[in-house]
């Protein structure tokens, strides 16, 4: 029987990506039927966890996250008599009692460190460098991330395996007369934004464009762009852009919402609209396609890796192109009915079982060693 311990504080992560990572991976990995138990190590609310997952709770440690991860962390470990410690998110200990794969989703904060302005972020950088060299594996979401870790922290390949990410079984396409309810103050016809509203998404050429676009849509009432995510800073100067061309409607935004209200608003949504400039992944390129939703994109970073021939991809420095594409999606149902088509046959490629399996392998294959 393996014994996974995958760092408890992950299942209740402010960051919405991470928590939807080790969940879909916890439930895929005990879903195989391979003999392997998971065991949480630590995490205050054992009752986020997925069923069947163990628990060991927090032993003493200084009360920090650096305190937890490089003191807490081993010792749970060595509680919970696990083979292997899986960090899931950037940080993991510096020494362990048993090997230890590490996450990472991708390394913005290193390659772009002007869009994390905060007073202390040289050190989260250095502790992440610190925690990538002292893993005994690495696992990344895509081929594009891989290739920036080798750039950030001259790491080789072959301490590397990418897993692509999966896609909840929730998120598929909806019945025509069973759509969900949309939060309060989003009305179709809307453009969907989903994730952390942050310099790096791109968000206020993305505003530019969908006013540009307003005056050829045709549509009534008039496209809007909405925002589900945590604002990280940059909400009210999006807003902002709108109500200064006399357009305060053409952006909502939403804050975090729920599940069943994100499924709702894929739905109901003429596309998702993802100019970021920056990804490791992007979940919700996946998590759109598999409801049927098409989507824009931009034609950097892991997007087009991830995409594939299911999207329509843009430049995300030109704001006109963005128009355009927005005009033809809104207009032409023949583009809206090729790309939910495509999308959905691209989609079927993102499981969590795929995740889980590869995961797997490496935990296998580090043992071994």
């Amino acid at each position: 029987m393996l014994r996974i311990g995958i760092d408890g504080r992950a299942f209740a992560s402010p960051a919405a990506g991470i928590r939807r990572y080790v969940h879909g991976l916890t439930r895929a990995l005990l879903a195989l039927g391979e003999p392997l138990a998971v065991v949480a190590l630590g995490g205050r609310d054992s009752s986020a966890l997925p069923a069947g997952a163990g628990h060991v709770a927090e032993p003493p440690h200084p009360p920090t996250n650096l305190g937890w991860t490089l003191v807490g962390l081993p010792r749970a470990a060595r509680r919970a008599a696990v083979d292997i410690i899986h960090a899931p998110a950037y940080t993991a200990p510096f020494w362990s009692p048993v090997p230890v794969v590490l996450t990472i989703h991708d390394v913005s904060y290193h390659r772009h460190p002007r869009w994390y302005p905060y007073r202390r972020d040289w050190a989260r950088r250095f502790f992440y460098r610190r925690s990538a060299h002292a893993a005994s594996h690495i696992l990344t979401v895509s081929r594009f991330s891989a290739t920036e870790i080798t750039a950030a922290y001259r790491i080789p390949a072959e301490r590397m395996t990418v897993t692509p990410l999966g896609v909840d079984a929730g998120f598929a396409p909806a019945d025509p007369d069973l759509r969900g309810e949309l939060p309060a103050g989003v009305i179709p016809p809307y453009l969907l934004h989903v994730g952390d509203l942050h310099e790096r998404r791109n968000l206020a050429m993305l505003v530019e464009a969908v006013l540009a676009a307003r005056r050829y849509c045709g549509a009534r009432p008039a496209l809007s762009l909405v925002l589900a995510g945590a604002d990280l800073g940059v909400g009210d100067a999006v807003c902002a852009i709108a109500a200064r061309a006399d357009a305060a409607d053409a952006v909502v935004r939403l804050g975090p919402v729920s599940e069943k209200q994100l499924r709702a608003l894929y739905h109901s949504a003429i596309a998702l609209a993802y100019p970021s400039l920056y990804e490791g992944f992007g979940l919700p390129l996946v998590e759109a396609m598999a409801c049927g939703t098409p989507v824009l994109a931009s034609n950097t970073a892991s997007m087009p890796e991830v995409l594939g021939d299911a999207g329509i991809l843009v430049d995300p420095a030109d704001g006109q192109a963005w128009a355009r594409a927005i005009i033809d999606v809104v207009n032409n149902e023949h583009t809206r009915g090729r790309l939910r088509t495509t999308g959905l046959r691209r989609a079927a490629d993102f499981t969590w079982e795929r995740t889980a399996r590869l995961t797997l392998e490496v935990y296998r294959r580090i043992l071994e060693r």
